[in-house]
């Protein structure tokens, strides 16, 4: 007899591996953009 309740609940890694990248890459991007103005704005 195959009893249902006992199995393991669903591999979940590569959403969440997908929500790190749906946010990490615009702020990266965020983040490369601040530092290539900010080098504008002080170095002239």
């Amino acid at each position: 007899m195959s009893n249902d309740s006992s199995q393991s609940p669903p591999d979940r890694r590569w959403l969440i591996a997908l929500a790190w990248v749906w946010v990490g890459v615009p702020l990266a991007y965020g983040l490369y953009e601040l530092v290539r103005k900010v080098t504008q704005l002080f170095t002239g």
